[in-house]
């Protein structure tokens, strides 16, 4: 059995990652509240404060547990804990909260010499103010210890400076936290494409599982709109990524488990961006199972358990997802989609929001901004990207009223 430690989430962006799980293993919920559209897929589920270490070690103990996941960013150091009370495979705790600490992450990489861009940790704005003097515009603050690039927006100038630090060092997400909120990251501008590798780690040696080509868009902020996988992408087998990769997990002491690491191709090669102890969301993971074939489901539950994941492909192609946004902030009234006109190459196309929700723009809406996603799988990136757009056009936002 396997432990899932976790706050509600939307269905569309984990359902398909609990079910595929499930098939492989009897899981167990551990959550603040009643679970709702899980239910199908577990075999029990303890209410708890998912924040108290001696709550849920007395919970677990009782279950015997293998093996124990979770995939909120918020609760990946209360689960290194508790897996490390239990005696199951884990990171060590505090290599996890370094994962979870941007700042943490920043020393350590530094310290070892990992490339990464230069950072200055400010609480205030003056002290912004002298860390962009050192290290030069364009600049990227992004706050200490969020996820989802909520709160990371790009500075160009000094006169935008003050305006975008309120920006970041107000930004604020719900769940648990042990890292200062108000603390800000005043960071060099990387050049170059964002990725994100997900790999399964044991005893330090990774299994790479696949790599995803991100895009973002709605500047000066970095809200990510879509993701690609291929499983022929070269970045797979590039040796400086991976030599990168193992050099950052090795400096944060992070050695079982999964994680989603996200990384620039900077003009002097890979940069680390962040790492995040858990396996990728925005659907990446189905993206690889699309791409690859690969059975996710099999290969998140082999690292929980601490075993190595089969990544092996037994398909050759590529998948892509594109979340759509509103024009402008805007509160629901429907999504309606002409299936008619949906190309082949679409694997699903749907809403991911309900009637009446709130649909707000970076910076003060993200995620809780999008309306519907569609996903797509092709022989090539050109059918993928290009079946993308003609799904988007096949979907309507009707609007009850702007804000």
């Amino acid at each position: 059995m396997l432990i899932l430690l976790g706050y509600r989430r939307l269905p569309v962006y984990r359902e398909y990652l609990l079910a595929a799980v499930a098939g492989e293993q009897r899981v167990w919920l551990f959550s603040d509240r009643e679970p709702t559209w899980e239910r199908q897929y577990l075999a029990g589920h303890t209410v708890l404060d998912v924040t108290d270490p001696d709550a849920l070690v007395a919970a677990a103990r009782p279950l015997r547990p293998a093996g124990l996941l979770t995939w909120d960013d918020t609760l990946v150091v209360q689960a290194a804990r508790l897996a490390q009370a239990l005696g199951l495979p884990t990171s060590p705790p505090e290599a996890v909260l370094l994962c979870r600490d941007k700042h943490g992450t920043r020393q350590a990489l530094r310290a070892a010499g990992v490339p990464q861009p230069g950072s200055v940790l400010v609480t205030s704005l003056p002290q912004a103010r002298q860390a962009a003097a050192e290290l030069g515009y364009p600049l990227v603050l992004k706050p200490r210890g969020l996820y989802a690039s909520i709160g990371v927006v790009k500075v160009d100038t000094p006169e935008q400076l003050a305006g975008r630090f309120r920006v970041a060092r107000g930004a604020r997400t719900g769940g648990a936290s042990e890292v200062p909120g108000s603390d800000v990251l005043v960071e060099q501008c990387l050049d170059g494409p964002e990725i994100s590798v997900d790999a399964a780690w044991l005893d330090g040696e990774p299994a790479v599982g696949f790599v995803a080509r991100k895009e973002c868009d709605f500047p000066p902020y970095f809200e990510e709109v879509g993701h690609q996988v291929s499983a022929d992408d070269p970045l797979l087998h590039d040796r400086q990524l991976l030599d990168v990769l193992r050099a950052a997990h090795a400096a944060v002491g992070y050695t079982t488990g999964w994680t989603h690491t996200e990384l620039r191709l900077s003009a002097d090669g890979p940069k680390v961006v962040e790492i995040n102890a858990r396996v990728g969301g925005d659907r990446i993971p189905d993206l690889a199972r699309l791409a690859l074939g690969v059975d996710i489901g099999a290969a998140v539950a082999a690292a929980a358990l601490g075993r190595r994941p089969d990544f092996e492909p037994t398909a050759h192609r590529v998948a892509a997802v594109r979340f759509l946004y509103p024009d402008h902030d805007c509160i629901l009234r429907s999504v309606e989609i002409d299936s008619s006109a949906l190309p082949a190459s679409v694997d699903s196309a749907t809403p991911v929001v309900l009637p009446g929700h709130e649909l707000r723009l970076p910076p003060y809406g993200h995620i809780p901004g999008r309306y519907a996603l569609v996903i797509t799988v092709a022989d090539t990136e050109a059918e993928c990207l290009a079946g993308l757009d003609k799904a988007a056009a096949a979907i309507s936002l009707n609007v009850l009223r702007a804000l």
